[in-house]
């Protein structure tokens, strides 16, 4: 089951436990990064892009339930 990212008018909500808070979100991510590498060789991610990206799976922090996130609305969105 995919779950949406939540957007500035919508948020995540467990269903089985009503949690709003806390999730553990296993994402698979594509980038590409301009990496400037210092005179002793440490490297600074400088510039970052993000090429695509997908979530795989969001569990619930406080019930352990996986998949069991909503999109629900924001408080206030509506206004």
């Amino acid at each position: 089951m995919t779950v949406p990212l939540p957007t500035e008018t919508t948020r995540w909500r467990c269903t089985l436990c009503g949690n709003l808070t806390r999730f553990d979100v296993t994402r698979s991510s594509k980038v590409v990064e301009y990496v400037h590498l210092d005179l002793a060789g440490e490297p600074k991610v400088e510039e970052r892009e993000v090429v695509s990206e997908t979530i795989e799976s969001v569990r619930c922090r406080w019930c352990n339930a996986v998949d069991q996130v909503e999109l629900v609305d924001r408080p206030g969105a509506g206004s």
